[in-house]
Formats: C-alpha cells, structure tokens, sequence
C-alpha cells in the first residue's frame, strides 16, 4: 500500500446509470433546449426522481460525509443512447442527451472541487469504446487516467487505507433469489486474481449495470471486504419489462458512500428510493 498522504480525501460518493436522454432518465426540470429549436419539459415522472436526485446530494451526502471533502465516481452511462430500436428516447440526437448529462453533472463538479470521476457503461448505451460517456466526461472536465482517457474503464480509488475497484459491469440475472451470486463472485474472483500476482485485495468491489442495489462482504485480515452493486437513475423501460427478474420489480434510485472514518474504520452507507408499484384495477 502506498503511503497515504495527510491531506487525503476519505469520502468517494458514488453514481451510476443516469440514462439522460431518455423519457425515464434522470433529466433536470424546466424547458431543455434541443437542437433544431425544439424543447422538451421534463416528465412529473422525471421531476419526482428529480427530487429524490437533489435530496440524496442536499441531505444524504452531507450527513454521510459528515461535511467532510468528497470525490465523486459516475459508474457508467450518463446517457442512454440510441439502442434496441427504442423509442423512449427525448432525442435520438446524441448531442442533445449529452448536454442533458452536463447540465445534470456540471454543479457536482464543483460540488467535490473538481475531484470528479467517470467510468465508461456500456457500448449500447454510451457508445462504442464508451465514446459518449468519453465525451460527457472530458467536456465535464473529469481527471483522465493514464492513457488519457476521461471515462475510464475501470477505476482504482484509495478511500483512506481502503482500496476500491470500481467498473460498470457485471453479470445479471432471471431469479430474484440468486441476485447476490454475481456480487459475491466478483469479490472471489478480485481475491483470486490478487493472490494470483501477489497484489493487494480490493476492500471493496462497485459495480452497477443492474438499476438495483444489493451488496455482500467478507471477514479478512484487514476487517472486511465488501461487493456492492449501486442503484441508478432510470424508470423501467420497455425494454426492462421483458427481462425475468426485471419485468417483477421496481427500478430503484440512490447512490453510495464509501468513507474512512477518523478512526479509520472502512464503510458504506445506501441511499435508496423505489417508487410503489402500480395501483390495482378495481372491477
């Protein structure tokens, strides 16, 4: 472990999956502006997560972070993309979603003094080589890493002692009662991985991709060792309503602190929001 320096940040503020540019995408209120003169008002859909958004930044990080500095890591697909044929879209042009992104992202910026990260998502939605969640993220001015890239594809964070990999992808699955399986395997593979080369073991392994938070850990040496799966920013889609798993649950919404306390212990704290399902149909 390198030495940790005096001055070191020790709360990252983790999001994922906004999907701006879609019609059930994180999107701010008020008239956007698209090109070609038209505009588009957000959603009361939109407007009520966009209220969850702001509560999880104006109440939730600040009593996590007890106030304190944070970073801030977006894990992939600022926007939504021109995908599955979908119709969902505010505006195919991919201009308009990505300026959506950066009104959305831009305040957060400043928030956390430009310690600003962003993680590529996946082709279908941020493009090939992640070239749309590349674009939001250099206009964004997120710190690049060492190829140059500015939506990285996998970043390595030190949260005090505490060290955290960090990518958007992950397996999924049809069954509810196998959610975990994934997470918990993602964590034994980094270990399997680290032990094959002799390197130190990420504390904590984040990944998104799935729209729903869910979590599992490990006693080790060190304390604990935990795989989480972050929550994203998106209503169901049409296109979620024909996965298995997906088609039966309520998107949920929030985001993840990690932090080193003073006392140096290592942790996370959830913030989660799910709407409630639709009402029934009285005969």
């Amino acid at each position: 472990m390198s030495h940790r320096p005096d001055n070191q940040v020790r709360n990252l503020v983790i999001v994922s999956d906004l999907h701006c540019g879609c019609r059930l995408g994180l999107c701010p209120p008020g008239r956007i502006r698209l090109t070609d003169g038209g505009t588009y008002q957000a959603s009361p859909f939109q407007r009520k997560v966009w209220r969850w958004w702001r509560e999880f930044w104006d109440e939730a990080v600040p009593s996590f972070t007890q106030r304190e500095p944070y970073a801030i890591l977006v894990n992939g697909e600022t926007v939504d993309g021109v995908h599955h044929r979908a119709t969902s879209q505010v505006s195919q042009n991919l201009e308009d979603q990505k300026a959506i992104a950066v009104a959305v992202l831009e305040p957060l910026v400043q928030s956390c003094g430009g310690r600003f990260y962003v993680v590529s998502g996946t082709a279908v939605h941020s493009g090939e080589s992640g070239c749309d969640d590349e674009s939001v993220a250099r206009t964004l001015g997120a710190i690049p890493d060492d190829t140059g890239r500015y939506a990285r594809y996998v970043a390595w964070v030190r949260v005090g002692r505490a060290l955290v990999s960090a990518l958007h992808h992950i397996g999924t699955t049809g069954s509810q009662a196998y959610e975990a399986t994934a997470v918990h395997k993602e964590l034994v593979e980094a270990f399997i991985e680290s032990g094959r080369w002799n390197r130190e073991f990420p504390d904590a392994v984040v990944r998104s991709h799935r729209h729903r938070f869910s979590f599992t850990g490990l006693h080790t040496a060190k304390g604990r060792a935990i795989s989480l799966v972050t929550p994203g920013w998106q209503g169901n889609t049409p296109w979620a309503y024909r996965i298995p798993g997906a088609r039966q649950s309520e998107p949920q919404f929030g985001g993840v602190v990690l932090r080193e306390s003073k006392e140096e212990e290592f942790y996370f704290r959830e913030w989660v929001r799910e709407f409630s399902r639709p009402k029934e149909v009285w005969l």
